[in-house]
């Protein structure tokens, strides 16, 4: 019989440092309130930008989605799993991301490795922030491209790679970046990467997850927050945050989403979303497509919080979006202060190594429109209470 004993003492070890993660569960729908073990929490940790994922709206579509077309595919979108509602969704989503076509995909995550390994063979190079997030780093991994890592947000730094990429002989570059990095709420210089990019005849590509619904006019992302429509090649995006849903996509020329079809493995070889899946993001983007209502909430409760925790005298990092980084710096700090808030009733997670670098922990705070000023009020209290009982603050 295997030992697992290796096993048990790394989740020892885990614990030791404050670096276990503490997986609860949630007796309740998302919300701005949640019931977790019997107790009724603020939430402060959701994706769930928009307040979409418990809209009624999306449910609506979600069941008539299942009572029109089933509640699963059937196979994958090659063979016989391409109902025509993921053709109705795919056709408005390009629409509202101004692109010529874009592709579903079962996650954000599968998203980027559908694209990455299907563009890059082993005569091509591929350049990645070194703050991308996992599934970037997942899908560099997979393909048989050159790696070169830029430092994060380092125009020199890229331009130093590209052009370490063209006197290596690579027949094709593709650039990768996060849109919004989603630990720091900072942003990418997307501008001149586009300038970068064009200048070097690259491929340009941008993972959008934090953006859409939350960057740009009616949440259509960082590449319309710029003014940046045809200099990014390829925009990559997730269902799963603002959209309230789950599933992926690719927005790009039509060209490029034909290839995909043929080449990109997780949609070969993997069934799409479901009918309900799908109903329900067909009826988030209609949504956005029809109000910037929920957007503007959400800003406005993000100046409100972010501006008053400031105040209050904690560092919020270099964040630019909903995305709050409450730095302490220590992971056992981190875990406790996380522990403490739960008692007073605020569910917000540490965040610690490998998701952070060692010595850049912190509590990740998710501002959604979903929150009243009154629950950030609360939310405030309780961090000033905490941080004063954990010396944090004076």
């Amino acid at each position: 019989m295997f030992d697992y004993t290796e096993f048990v003492k790394e989740l020892e070890e885990l614990k030791k440092n404050g670096l276990l993660n503490r997986i609860r569960t949630l007796e309740s729908p998302q919300g701005a309130w949640l019931l977790i073990e019997g107790k009724k929490v603020l939430n402060m940790c959701s994706n769930n930008y928009l307040g979409l994922a418990f809209n009624d709206q999306m449910k609506e579509a979600a069941i008539e989605a299942i009572k029109k077309w089933g509640v699963g595919p059937g196979a994958v979108r090659t063979i016989a799993g391409t109902l025509k509602i993921h053709s109705v969704l795919e056709k408005e989503l390009a629409a509202f991301k101004k692109v010529e076509a874009s592709l579903v995909l079962q996650s954000g995550f599968n998203a980027n490795q559908a694209v990455v390994p299907a563009l890059l063979g082993e005569n091509d190079a591929v350049l990645s922030d070194e703050l991308n997030h996992a599934s970037i780093i997942d899908a560099v991994r997979l393909c048989r491209a050159k790696r070169y890592i830029w430092k994060h947000r380092d125009i020199k730094s890229l331009e130093e790679k590209l052009d370490e990429a063209a006197e290596a002989g690579a027949r094709k570059m593709l650039v990768v970046t996060d849109g919004v990095f989603s630990m720091d709420g900072d942003l990418a210089p997307l501008p001149e990467i586009a300038t970068l990019c064009e200048r070097q005849d690259t491929l340009l590509m941008v993972d959008d997850a934090h953006g859409e619904g939350v960057l740009g006019e009616k949440g259509r992302g960082i590449v319309d927050h710029f003014g940046l429509h045809g200099k990014v090649d390829i925009e990559v995006g997730t269902l799963s945050k603002a959209f309230g849903v789950v599933g992926g996509f690719v927005a790009a020329k039509m060209t490029l989403i034909d290839y995909l079809k043929q080449k990109a493995r997780p949609f070969l070889f993997s069934s799409s979303l479901s009918p309900a899946e799908t109903g329900a993001a067909l009826a988030a983007v209609r949504l956005l497509a029809d109000s910037d209502e929920h957007v503007k909430k959400l800003w406005h409760n993000t100046g409100y919080f972010q501006s008053r925790m400031i105040d209050t005298g904690f560092e919020l990092g270099a964040t630019r979006t909903p995305i709050t980084p409450v730095m302490l710096y220590d992971a056992k700090l981190s875990s406790t202060f996380s522990s403490r808030l739960f008692e007073e009733g605020l569910f917000a997670q540490s965040i610690g190594f490998p998701t952070v670098p060692k010595g850049k922990e912190r509590i990740r705070v998710m501002i959604s429109a979903a929150h009243s000023e009154s629950d950030l009020d609360f939310a405030l209290e309780r961090f000033r209470k905490v941080g004063i009982e954990l010396g944090i603050l004076s």
